[in-house]
């Protein structure tokens, strides 16, 4: 069985300030550019044929992001080594059930 680490208290809330101060101020960023360029749509000619690439990025980080959140809610984060030894595990069972041995572990 596989011991997994829990993060103290301490960790958590570092972890969490250094997302936070990596994610807000992209955001605002990110708020500021897209302001300007619906700005630029309204007001100038030649910021129309841009629409169709921002829309389509703004699509795509959106369902990027949504399949993110879905994975956070559903746990898939919780414990990201187990999956490799399951693997493990179902092809030792596989290589068993077709007369195959593996070494004994020391």
């Amino acid at each position: 069985m596989v011991q997994v680490h829990r993060l103290s208290r301490g960790h958590k809330i570092l972890l969490w300030v250094f997302v936070l101060g990596l994610f807000v101020p992209g955001m605002i960023g990110f708020i500021e550019k897209f302001a300007i360029f619906v700005r630029m749509l309204y007001t100038a000619e030649q910021g129309g044929f841009t629409i169709v690439p921002v829309l389509t990025y703004l699509l795509v980080a959106c369902g990027m992001l949504c399949l993110f959140a879905w994975a956070v809610t559903h746990g898939m984060f919780r414990d990201i080594e187990r999956p490799k030894y399951d693997m493990l595990e179902r092809e030792k069972e596989l290589d068993h059930d077709e007369g195959i041995e593996w070494e004994q572990e020391r």
